[in-house]
């Protein structure tokens, strides 16, 4: 009989940082990422004795604005960003003013658009004093405040809103008109606060583990220092519940720094978190030891290292393909915080303004981020890492002077995990400038939202999983009779080598769960076996009822079926693919354009390599199937 979570395709670093004396120790004062927690000693009193008296107080104070000003007078990369900022800032005055557009379910859009023009407008105007600029401020802070409702049944686009709202009215207000601000403050309380404890709505990022709880609490807490004055006994309340509730979504980046979400989610989550650090300290002097989070800091390991030599990410999960070429100011402030100067990107930071184009919609508070930067030391990237937890992978890579720009990235995990897809076991691996096996990362939201279909459901019968780019078949990982991996199935970490006894980093996960009864025993081991060869042994004992293993590699290459492998050709180069084990088996090429569903993402060229391996072909059951995936001698 099958196991239960088969079903027929056809339904559908470094762990710690080698700075001296750093006080970002794995553990931090609050012990292991399984029970960290924040300070919290915040009342109505704390708050009125330890608020910053007089605005700016969010990301600036008067302190960090002197560190600012004198930057802007002779650092050529603070004159550099805060040029493209003020053309952003030109360029947003000559569009229309926001309106409540909602999308499917979201206004995202629209507040994310917002946060980007009080951003530009706002960081202009501190400086400058253009009453111009103030005067685009004051319209689009009016715009807003007269929407019904900032859609509290989607929080994000209330978070992202009030934080703009908060910084306009924190770096602009005083020469704001008063009616403005006051009606500002109100629509803060009203429209973004208030909601926010209505259990009846879409509250459970309040202690949730994923993004929304990073985003949200950052726009909450913003907001409430913003409206203190006005009613401190609401403020100290909304702040103190987000003391207690940022730590679910900060342990996840324990032990090693790895964020289950992904590079792009690392961006979004981590952005606001960084934003949320930054708002405390200005306002407070401390971020109650937000920073110290276990696997906070080091997580800027992860963002480099999830970055192949071709600019494109290692993009599991929910991850578009890659990062534009601005600096990366969230990176930027982890280099504030460590002195490293490998997280401050300072080629990126001095491209032509104009060509730096749309920036991100936190730059101007990513202005300060840089202007406070002095670097003490600079790491070099470890060329073997792992990150353990949630959803955990190992990435192994070329050094410095790596001419094949060798790029390999594995993951375990499992499906249920936020903004996770079937698949465990899956790996990306680049040569000589090629994405050979890769992952074909999100799918938009919004087309699939407007079609009625249902993308958040993560059991095991969802809709999720109908899609090729979210389930094993789309993915360069096993598949066992034709079936969907189990959902909830967990593949662990269970050993990594930066060295083994030939010198080669090595990682190996363990899949048995993954398959929901369909292996007695399985495990995926990732070998660098040099400069240009990556070996893929997976170790498998079979049930009485499985019948057919199927290897997986999903590329864009063309693909040369011959003796005993194949071989892939793209832009001129040329990688091997040859079966080890087991014999007298051979490779398929199932092609994927156009895909099995309309619904499924398209992409030119894609394909999936198979290599189709029966019950019978194994001993007893038993054996290996070992793949070896090389590029040409030098």
């Amino acid at each position: 009989m099958k196991s239960k979570f088969i079903r027929p395709y056809l339904v559908l670093i470094a762990a710690l940082f080698l700075t001296t004396g750093s006080s970002y120790a794995a553990n931090g004062p609050g012990g292991d990422s399984d029970d960290y927690q924040l300070e919290n000693p915040m009342t109505v009193e704390y708050l009125e004795a330890h608020l910053q008296k007089q605005s700016p107080r969010l990301v600036l104070n008067s302190a960090i604005d002197r560190e600012l000003r004198n930057k802007l007078d002779t650092d050529p990369v603070i004159q550099n960003v805060y040029e493209a900022v003020k053309l952003n800032a030109e360029e947003i005055r000559s569009e229309p003013l926001l309106e409540r557009i909602v999308t499917g379910r979201r206004l995202l859009s629209v507040s994310r658009e917002l946060l980007y023009r009080m951003n530009m407008l706002g960081m202009v105007y501190h400086i400058e004093k253009d009453e111009q600029v103030l005067d685009r401020i004051d319209e689009e802070l009016l715009a807003v405040i007269n929407f019904t409702d900032w859609n509290p049944s989607h929080y994000l686009d209330v978070a992202e809103m009030a934080m703009g709202v908060a910084l306009a009215i924190d770096w602009a207000g005083r020469d704001l008109p008063e009616s403005t601000v006051a009606l500002a403050k109100k629509a803060l309380i009203d429209k973004a606060i208030i909601p926010s404890y209505d259990e009846s709505g879409n509250t459970g990022w309040v202690n949730g583990t994923n993004n929304w709880n990073q985003v949200c609490h950052a726009g909450m807490i913003a907001a409430s220092i913003v409206i203190a004055e006005e009613d401190p006994e609401l403020a100290a309340k909304t702040i103190s519940r987000a003391l207690d509730g940022i730590p679910n979504a900060l342990r996840v980046y324990g032990p090693d720094g790895a964020y289950p979400e992904g590079s792009m989610y690392w961006g979004y989550g981590t952005s606001f978190s960084v934003l949320t650090a930054s708002i405390l300290e200005s306002a407070f002097g401390t971020d109650f030891g937000l920073s110290q989070s276990p696997g906070f800091v080091e997580s800027a390991y992860f963002k480099l290292l999830t970055t192949a030599p071709s600019g494109g990410y290692f993009n599991y999960a929910d991850s578009n393909n890659g990062r534009s070429g601005n600096g990366d100011m969230t990176l930027a402030w982890f280099g504030l915080k460590t002195g490293n100067g490998l997280f401050f990107e300072t080629d990126r930071f001095l491209r032509a303004p104009s060509d730096m184009r749309k920036l991100s919609r936190t730059a101007g508070a990513g202005l300060v981020w840089l202007s406070r930067f002095e670097e003490t030391n600079k790491d070099e990237l470890p060329t073997a890492w792992k990150g353990d937890g949630p959803n955990p992978i190992v990435i192994f890579r070329g050094g410095l002077d790596d001419r094949r720009q060798f790029y390999f990235g594995g993951k375990g995990g499992k499906g249920t995990v936020p903004h996770g897809h079937l698949d465990a076991g899956s790996f990306v691996f680049e040569l000589d400038g090629v994405r050979w096996s890769m992952d074909q990362g999100m799918q938009s939201y919004s087309a699939l939202e407007e079609t009625g279909f249902n993308l958040w459901g993560r059991n095991q019968d969802s809709d999720r999983w109908t899609l090729q780019a979210y389930n094993n078949f789309g993915h360069s990982t096993l598949t066992v009779d034709e079936g969907l991996h189990a959902a909830d199935g967990f593949a662990s970490l269970m050993d990594f080598q930066p060295e083994n006894t030939a010198g080669n980093p090595e990682a190996t996960f363990a899949m048995t769960d993954v398959f929901g009864g369909a292996f007695t025993e399985a495990t995926r081991r990732f070998v660098k076996e040099g400069s240009h060869s990556l070996l893929i042994e997976d170790n498998l004992s079979l049930a009485e009822s499985t019948k057919l293993v199927t290897w997986q590699l999903v590329t864009t290459a063309d693909v040369i079926p011959v003796k005993g492998g194949a071989i892939l050709e793209k832009d001129g180069k040329r990688l091997n693919l040859e079966i080890l084990s087991p014999a007298n088996v051979e490779v398929s090429v199932i092609s994927l354009t156009p895909p099995p569903m309309a619904l499924d993402k398209h992409i030119e060229d894609l394909k999936r390599i198979e290599i189709r391996v029966p019950d019978w072909v194994l001993d007893q059951r038993q054996g290996s199937v070992r793949v070896r995936l090389s590029g040409r001698e030098e």
